[in-house]
């Protein structure tokens, strides 16, 4: 039997909240992997925040080809590993973007906190939103095995 998702298995899957590990090549190193909180547009694009002086917010730019993988931490596993290309870099909203994000990982109250002790951060104009378009896609879960 198979252990690959169905496009609605991994839909769903991508809709739970799981910490996302996002693998960027660097020239002359290894590549950096780096976890991130991500939200998921069925059918769409993986997105998530970070901040233009990190690291990783310094190697990324439109055109880049990224790996994204999303796991859960206990058995019967699940995976998904993604391919594509960062097809959109812009500047983050902090009440569009942070706020929904953290609510999402952090639950509606603590999200909303999260997203206000960021606000100062916020005004400097430093966080940035990071779009990936999916073109390859791996899924396993384990629990098919039976």
């Amino acid at each position: 039997m198979s252990t690959s998702m169905t496009v609605e298995e991994r839909e769903a899957f991508l809709r739970e909240a799981h910490i996302g590990v996002l693998s960027i090549p660097e020239p002359g190193k290894g590549p950096l992997s780096s976890p991130v909180w991500y939200d998921y547009v069925p059918g769409g694009k993986i997105w998530f925040l970070t901040q233009k002086t990190a690291r990783k917010g310094q190697l990324l730019s439109v055109g880049n080809r990224v790996s994204f993988l999303v796991q859960t931490t206990t058995a019967p596993y699940k995976y998904i590993s993604i391919e594509g290309p960062v097809f959109h870099i812009g500047r983050s909203d902090r009440l569009n973007d942070l706020q929904p994000m953290a609510q999402r990982y952090l639950g509606e109250r603590a999200g909303k906190d999260y997203a206000t002790a960021l606000a100062e951060r916020y005004a400097q104009g430093n966080a940035i939103k990071i779009e990936i378009r999916p073109e390859r896609w791996l899924t396993v879960d384990y629990e098919k095995r039976g």
